[in-house]
């Protein structure tokens, strides 16, 4: 037992080496460490905190089998995802022993090794499960029994943890058509937790989503409005859009490939989308459609007041044969280059000087920091920059947002951090990176004379919790 090699987290990680800088980054990590933590973007499930008795399951049920940050590093070295325990769309075998799922996911954890999801999982299992064994091929089924354990206990239910996190509102990410059934058992409980939903009407605003027909449908039984023509659809979605409001929502999050917007005259919505409807709509058709449609969600936050996000630019599903197992959602979304300068200049020239909007808009293509994102930001009182998403969501990433946004947009111009995740018990680890991030940049900034101490504590803070509080309305 005594040769078993330990977890070291060190608590001066992630700081520069330079003893002066990281003397002023543990000094200023020191003062928003323990914030509490203001989750505004994510896509944690809000059944768990409806039921006051939720369970995780077993611990591949939690840490696995629902990540694809976890299981996309496994497949790409050669590990089915049956073998992981994620399900196929027809129902076929996939590996049910969860004990053997752990291990196959212990047999290959080196492989995180240097990852923001290696760091992470490294916080997770140390801090909220207690774990003081490096996870590998030996040591799997000792941590497994003892997550397990864990697992069973009252202190490990979802709304224990929640406030053990210290999140003062989380955000949950819901369909437009979603009856919102969850958050309003979780009002009716009487819980304190501020658990919010984000409209998300991707299913029914872009004609090539899949299953449209379906959505439509469901948006038609949701708001009470049949869904029979383009007028319809958007008295649906306000219809719905005063709902999610009404349930607390603050905020909208639209996906699409492209930032590219464009107003589209009555006649020419109602044609595209009487086309969608019998089946026959173009490619073209979805694409013009999708950019006049973030025409109009800009106009009913305006009206409605929602904050206004944007995420263009992943490819998603790009390995067919994971898509036709397995679905959605699973590690094969592949950012694309992407050009927000000209895309978002309709849009902009009609609403991007009204500060009753805010646009906050995140990337998969770092080239457009200081090239566009920055200088658009650094000027239009409407946007606002999101944090490092996704592919990016790591210490690097996070260094490289701050070097390369900052100097022209300001901090002030930017939103805060977002934990954007499904991992329920990976966001302290997520914020605390970003926490550690900031804290690290504003000490070289200290370091260099360019702000002074005191200016970099309310920074710390602002980057810490202020920020997204304010760009979120929370």
């Amino acid at each position: 037992m005594n040769n078993q090699s330990k977890f070291t987290l060190s608590p001066d990680r992630f700081f520069g080496p330079d003893p002066r800088q990281k003397e002023i980054a543990q000094h200023l990590y020191n003062r928003v460490a323990g914030l509490p933590l203001v989750c505004p973007h994510g896509h944690v499930d809000p059944r768990m905190f409806a039921d006051p008795d939720y369970s995780f399951g077993s611990p591949a049920d939690l840490l696995i089998i629902p990540d694809h940050y976890v299981f996309r590093m496994l497949y790409s070295q050669g590990v089915p995802l049956e073998a992981l325990g994620v399900p196929r769309r027809d129902s076929g075998p996939v590996e049910s022993d969860h004990r053997k799922i752990w291990q196959t996911f212990a047999d290959h954890f080196y492989l995180f090794r240097g990852t923001p999801t290696g760091i992470w999982l490294a916080q997770e299992l140390t801090e909220v499960f207690g774990i003081t064994e490096k996870l590998n091929s030996a040591s799997a089924m000792r941590i497994y029994d003892q997550i397990a354990d864990c697992l069973t206990r009252p202190e490990f239910r979802p709304r224990a943890l929640f406030e053990r996190f210290k999140i003062e509102v989380l955000a949950t990410t819901d369909a437009a058509a979603d009856p919102l059934r969850h958050h309003q058992a979780i009002r009716a409980s009487g819980w304190s937790g501020r658990v919010v939903p984000t409209f998300r009407p991707d299913a029914v605003v872009n004609l090539d989503a899949p299953g449209w027909h379906q959505n439509i449908e469901a948006l038609s039984e949701a708001s009470g409005i049949e869904v029979n023509s383009y007028r319809a659809l958007i008295a649906a979605l306000e219809n719905r859009r005063a709902f999610f409001k009404q349930m607390g929502a603050t905020a909208t999050d639209h996906a699409a490939l492209t930032p590219a917007t464009g107003e589209l005259s009555t006649a020419e919505t109602e044609a595209i989308f009487s086309r969608a409807l019998k089946g026959q709509a173009t490619a073209e058709d979805a694409a013009r459609f999708t950019g006049h449609m973030l025409m109009e969600m800009a106009r009913m936050s305006i009206e409605d007041g929602l904050v206004m996000q944007l995420h263009p630019g992943s490819f998603r599903n790009h390995n067919p044969e994971v898509f036709a197992r397995h679905g959605l959602d699973k590690g094969a979304d592949i950012p694309i280059q992407t050009e927000f300068t000209r895309n978002l200049k309709p849009l902009l020239d009609k609403y991007g000087r009204d500060p009753r909007l805010t646009l906050i808009l995140f990337t998969l293509d770092e080239t457009t920091y200081s090239r566009e994102l920055a200088p658009l930001a650094g000027h239009y009182p409407a946007l606002r920059l999101g944090p490092p998403w996704w592919f990016h969501d790591s210490l690097n990433g996070m260094a490289r947002y701050f070097d390369q946004v900052i100097e022209t947009a300001g901090l002030y111009n930017t939103a805060g951090f977002n934990d954007d995740t499904r991992a329920f018990p990976s966001i302290p680890a997520r914020h605390d990176v970003w926490r550690r991030a900031a804290s690290n940049w504003l000490a070289g900034l200290v370091v260099r004379g360019i702000v002074d101490l005191e200016d970099a504590e309310e920074m710390a803070f602002d980057a810490a919790y202020g920020l997204a509080k304010k760009a979120y309305r929370l």
